[in-house]
């Protein structure tokens, strides 16, 4: 039986500190990617339940695989679940991602839902997996709730409008644009619109302090994410994946290995950067 991997400090305290952290983008059931993101050698995973299925009890298993290789394990929830955010975090994962966080009322209220109170309002238990079933200490188990941590979506041009007061905010830690919903908001206005909107947001979330995830599709967008200060890198797999396959697909019936399929006719939604 393969040893747990040793604990490294929290993400939210290797932020702090400065590194840059990587991670994957994963919808359910994937265990076995988890468990491959963990051997790379990859920060964290997010495991979707806002686009992906929210079985806590998948969800259990994947944060057990996650733990097994020492990568720890952030959920992106959907809008307007602070239950499924506090089962999330019962079960040991490292942090929450709360999308259509349009407003400082709406981010007040992701920081309730992720952090015991005086901060928040999550219900307080030791005796589940996030408190090693009732072996720790209440103060133990309170001061590891210190390090949860809180990503907000703004994704929406009002959202924009309000990203300096919506990271400013007491507990968001990071702030991720979804160029997606972004680009939906606004009618699919072209891309020059929505990277503008997407580079204010950025600069009021670092004006703030706080860090900025970008999702990316693949090592190139990466650099390009790194250049524009990203502290949180995340790989969107469906991306990285899809094309690995399409790079497999032979020119011609057992002719030789060809570069991937040119992508059909450009649609508005083209207009969306690495659209998670």
């Amino acid at each position: 039986m393969t040893a747990p991997a040793p604990r490294r400090p929290s993400l939210k305290r290797r932020l702090a500190a400065g590194e840059r952290l990587y991670g994957a983008l994963l919808r359910l059931p994937s265990e076995t990617l988890v468990e491959m993101a963990g051997v790379a050698g990859l920060d964290y995973v997010v495991l979707d339940c806002e686009h992906g299925p929210a079985d806590t009890t998948a969800l259990q298993h994947h944060l057990t695989a996650a733990a097994a290789q020492g990568v720890e394990v952030l959920v992106r929830v959907g809008t307007a679940e602070p239950a499924l955010a506090l089962r999330c975090l019962d079960l040991g994962a490292a942090g929450v991602i709360h999308p259509h966080v349009d407003s400082a009322e709406d981010a007040r209220r992701a920081v309730a839902a992720d952090h015991y109170p005086p901060l928040g309002r999550r219900g307080f238990a030791t005796y589940s997996r996030a408190g090693r079933f009732g072996t720790v200490t209440a103060r133990q188990h309170l001061a590891a709730g210190e390090d949860t941590l809180v990503v907000v979506m703004i994704e929406t041009e009002r959202a924009c409008a309000a990203a300096g007061e919506i990271a400013a905010t007491k507990g968001v830690d990071a702030v991720l644009v979804g160029p997606s919903d972004l680009a939906a908001d606004r009618g699919f206005p072209g891309r020059d619109v929505v990277d503008s909107l997407t580079e204010a947001a950025h600069r009021a979330a670092r004006a703030a302090g706080r860090s900025v995830m970008t999702i990316v599709p693949s090592t190139a967008a990466a650099r390009k994410a790194e250049e524009a200060g990203a502290q949180l890198v995340l790989f969107n797999m469906a991306a990285v994946l899809m094309d690995a396959f399409r790079s497999l697909v032979p020119q011609t019936a057992g002719g030789p290995a060809a570069e991937p399929p040119a992508p059909a006719a450009r649609t508005p939604l083209d207009a969306i950067p690495d659209a998670p």
